[in-house]
């Protein structure tokens, strides 16, 4: 009886570790895509704030057929 606790806790444990290490996977993945993001929308707001582009944005622009 005692045998077969310990056989099916360890079998807990394994997938247990299993689990864990999917889950820390995952974590790392989503780290990764919002440090992505993160730099993408730094240099989206550098470009618009920035001179050369027109940063005024669609408030300032006239319109093709004025």
């Amino acid at each position: 009886m005692t045998e077969d606790r310990i056989t099916n806790l360890e079998i807990q444990l394994s997938f247990t570790e299993d689990l864990i290490e999917k889950l820390n996977e995952i974590v790392y993945k989503q780290q990764q895509q919002i440090e992505f993001l993160y730099r993408e929308l730094k240099d989206i707001k550098e470009q618009a704030s920035s001179p050369g582009s027109g940063g005024g944005g669609l408030k300032d622009e006239i319109p093709p057929h004025y």
